[in-house]
C-alpha cells in the first residue's frame, strides 16, 4: 500500500488506516478477541500501518490491538485518545492536565508500548483552555512518552490556538461523500497549517458501502439507532448518493464502499481515511479502494451529481453535536 504524511508533521502511515472503535464499541456488541486480533493482523499483512483507538472504546479496545501489534510494534503507528472522565463519554468531559497524564500512563500499558505515536483530545473541553492541553501534550512529548499531536472534532480557531503551542500532526473528524462539511474552510486550514487530516466514518457509518436501505434494522447497542441521518425518512432519502456511487462503482469494476474511499483519497495527499470493520471480506474490499483510480472526469462527475444532492438528517443527535467544533 502507499504510504503518506500527515502533513507536515514527517509522521508517514499508510495510505488508509484501520478504526478499532467498532471492534468492542458503538455499533452492538464487542467482536471476539481472537476475531479482532486476527483482523488487525490481517490488515496489518495486506500494508495498513496506521491504527486508531482511545479509551473511551473501553480498555479491551488498546489491550487488542496491543497485542496485535506486539510483534511488529516498531512498523506501525499507533493513535489513541483522551479527553473524558474516568474514561466514559457518559459522565462528561475531562482534559485536565492531571486526567491527560493519567490516560498517557494508561494507554502505554494497555498498547504494550513505550511511547504513543499519536495522541488527540478526544472532543474539545469547554472547562480547559486548549492551551493548558496542548502544554501537558508537550511536556509528554519531550518526556518521551508521545510522538505527536492531534485533535478531534475540533473547530478552526481552537486548532490554530493549539497549534500554536504544540503543532499538531492531525486533526481527526468526519468526513465523506455523506458529510461534506470539512471541505468549506476546515482544508483550507489544515493545508496552511501544515496539519494532516484523519477522516472517520469514512463510509458515512456504513450507509456508503451500498448495504444499508430503509429497511435495515440496527440491533440493540448501534449507535446509528439515535442518529437523526439514520432515520428511515432520511435514508430513504439519502439513497440517491448511494445510486450514484453504485453508477459509477459499475463503470470502475468497484464497489460503492471503494469508489467513496478512493474520492476521499484523490481530495488531497495529507488525507489518510481510517474505516473500521469487524469481517475480514469488509478489510479486503476497504483496502482495494487504495487501488481504485479515480480520473479527474470521475471526479467532476461526482462533484456535479453530490452538488444537486442534500444528504437528509442531522449527523448527531443534538447532545452529542454540541459536543463538536467548539
Amino acid at each position: 500500500m502507499q504510504k503518506r504524511i500527515l502533513g507536515t508533521s514527517g509522521m508517514e502511515v499508510s495510505a488508509l488506516g484501520f478504526g478499532c472503535m467498532g471492534l468492542t464499541f458503538g455499533y452492538g456488541p464487542a467482536t471476539d478477541r481472537e476475531n479482532a486480533i486476527t483482523l488487525i493482523r490481517a490488515a496489518y499483512e495486506q500494508g495498513v500501518t496506521f491504527f486508531d483507538s482511545a479509551e473511551a472504546y473501553g480498555a479491551a479496545n488498546e489491550e487488542i490491538l496491543g497485542e496485535a501489534v506486539e510483534a511488529f510494534r516498531d512498523k506501525v503507528v499507533l493513535a489513541t485518545k483522551f479527553g473524558w472522565k474516568n474514561g466514559t463519554p457518559k459522565e462528561g468531559l475531562d482534559s485536565t492536565p492531571a486526567r491527560i497524564r493519567i490516560v498517557a500512563e494508561q494507554s502505554l500499558k494497555r498498547m504494550r508500548t513505550d511511547v504513543i505515536d499519536l495522541f488527540y483530545q478526544h472532543r474539545v473541553d469547554p472547562d480547559v483552555p486548549i492551551e493548558d492541553v496542548a502544554g501537558t501534550v508537550k511536556d509528554l512529548i519531550a518526556e518521551g512518552k508521545v510522538k505527536q499531536f492531534g485533535l478531534s472534532e475540533a473547530g478552526i480557531q481552537t486548532i490554530r490556538r493549539a497549534h500554536a503551542v504544540q503543532p499538531l500532526a492531525a486533526l481527526q473528524s468526519e468526513y465523506s461523500l455523506f458529510y461534506r462539511e470539512p471541505d468549506t474552510e476546515m482544508l483550507a486550514a489544515l493545508e496552511e497549517l501544515g496539519v494532516g487530516f484523519v477522516p472517520f466514518s469514512p463510509l458515512g457509518k456504513g450507509f456508503l458501502t451500498g448495504k444499508i436501505d430503509e429497511k435495515t434494522e440496527f440491533g440493540d447497542g448501534d449507535s446509528r439507532n439515535s442518529g437523526p441521518r439514520f432515520s428511515t425518512a432520511a435514508r430513504m432519502a439519502n439513497m440517491t448518493l448511494v445510486d450514484l456511487l453504485k453508477q459509477i462503482a459499475e463503470d470502475k469494476r468497484a464497489t460503492p464502499a471503494q469508489v467513496a474511499l478512493a474520492w476521499l483519497l484523490a481530495q488531497k495527499p495529507w488525507i489518510v481515511p481510517i474505516p473500521g470493520t469487524t469481517k475480514l471480506h469488509r478489510l479486503d474490499e476497504n483496502i482495494g479502494s487504495a487501488k481504485v483510480d479515480l480520473t479527474e472526469a470521475d471526479l467532476e462527475q461526482i462533484r456535479t451529481a453530490t452538488s444537486k444532492i442534500v444528504v437528509q438528517g442531522d449527523r448527531y443527535p443534538e447532545h452529542l453535536q454540541k459536543l463538536v467544533g467548539r
